[in-house]
């Protein structure tokens, strides 16, 4: 068993809703000759400026669970439909109107899932190109006026996170002009990352992966292999670790899970090679190793994973918190694993879903309604061996600890 860090340095201050509005009013161009890609970053024109956010009740995810106590899935607990009959899901993101925006992988399909289950096609994210791990990944809201959905998209050149209004309302709503947020992320057919999430201190976080080339995640001139935060509009926040970059933490292989339990304190999830898989606390500037070392390493310089797995055990990919409880999805290892990752905590990982009661890859995890998490399937992806009505997104009752 091993005891979670939990200093103060692991944690991401929560800002007022003041210091995210100014943050999110400063910004600078990232794109292809962004910082952290080698080149310089263009000044954004004041009528690029987006609205304040916090001017006008446009949909908006929900808010994250506020509390700091743990949860458990009962032991007891059936997995229910949500929706089903999905093809290669990746991502979603739930609104406060009942409404949850769905990403498929292969065609670059935003659905718009109803809260009677059903589903519509909101849009398509422009130039997204299928190949092997590649497509439309992450999915993010910005609510305001207009809110904006974020996605993370790999193209014929790179992969990138763009944003487009969302236009309508609940049961008809659909995407407008798109525009590009973050360019020239190395893509590749696999190791791609494409996880993203605005943070508690509103600013856009990006797990990106390797693209296959191995230098790329120690490179801090390259936008791979890393965690990126940005402001909304893709500039550099002046308190990132290096200046002038959107570079926050370095060193990974493929990562595809961020979250922020309720202390504040961020983590993230990672793939490994062939040897272990990661679930990483988050500390500004840190470097996790890759590829001079996978898993725990105890090699000065390289932050340790708290908790590892060997590959064919986990392949991590979505990662959520409810309170001070961690809900890792299992790809690979075709499982969901609970965490308690309370302050002062050992950090033991539970396994669910398993056996005869596995409901094969789950490719994202989130908070459901009413006290439920949410689990996505991917055994449409082209790796899974797909059930009756798979793809789907199933919903399991959560209880507090005692």
């Amino acid at each position: 068993m091993i005891t979670t860090p939990r200093t103060t340095r692991h944690r991401l201050a929560v800002g007022t809703m003041a210091a995210v509005t100014a943050v999110l009013l400063v910004g600078c161009t990232a794109g292809a000759d962004a910082p952290g890609s080698g080149g310089q970053a263009a000044t954004r024109p004041a009528s690029e400026t987006p609205t304040d956010p916090t001017a006008v009740a446009g949909p908006a995810p929900v808010a994250p669970t506020t509390g700091t106590a743990g949860v458990t899935v009962a032991a007891d607990a059936e997995p229910t439909d949500v929706a089903t009959d999905l093809a290669a899901p990746w991502s979603v993101v739930r609104l406060d109107t009942g409404s949850s925006f769905v990403s498929l992988r292969d065609t670059g399909t935003v659905l718009e899932l109803l809260a009677d289950g059903s589903t519509r096609e909101a849009g398509t994210i422009d130039g997204v190109v299928h190949e092997g791990e590649g497509g439309l990944l992450g999915l993010a809201v910005l609510p305001g006026s207009p809110s904006y959905l974020y996605a993370y998209a790999t193209t014929s050149d790179d992969n990138r996170v763009v944003r487009a209004p969302i236009t309508g309302e609940a049961g008809s709503y659909g995407l407008g002009e798109q525009e590009a947020v973050i360019t020239g992320i190395p893509k590749a057919s696999n190791h791609d990352g494409g996880r993203i999430a605005f943070g508690p201190d509103g600013l856009l976080y990006v797990t990106t992966g390797d693209a296959n080339q191995r230098p790329n995640a120690q490179d801090r001139g390259s936008l791979g292999g890393k965690i990126l935060r940005a402001t909304p509009v893709g500039g550099v926040p002046d308190d990132n670790p290096t200046a002038g970059s959107l570079v926050y933490t370095l060193g990974h292989r493929n990562p595809q899970g961020i979250a922020w339990d309720a202390t504040g304190a961020a983590w993230a999830a990672e793939f490994g090679q062939n040897t272990y898989d990661e679930l990483n606390a988050l500390e500004a500037g840190a470097n996790y190793g890759w590829p001079e070392v996978e898993g725990r390493g105890e090699v000065e310089g390289f932050s340790n994973p708290v908790l590892q797995w060997s590959t064919d055990e986990a392949s991590p990919s979505g990662l959520t918190a409810v309170g001070t409880t961690l809900y890792l999805a299992g790809l690979g290892g075709e499982k969901l694993f609970e965490i308690q990752a309370a302050p002062g905590s050992e950090a033991q990982p539970v396994e669910l879903f398993t056996g005869s009661a596995s409901l094969g890859r789950i490719r994202d995890v989130l908070p459901g309604p009413d006290g439920t998490l949410w689990l996505v399937t991917n055994n449409t992806d082209g790796r899974g061996a797909p059930a009756a009505d798979d793809d789907r997104i199933v919903s399991v009752p959560l209880t507090p600890l005692p």
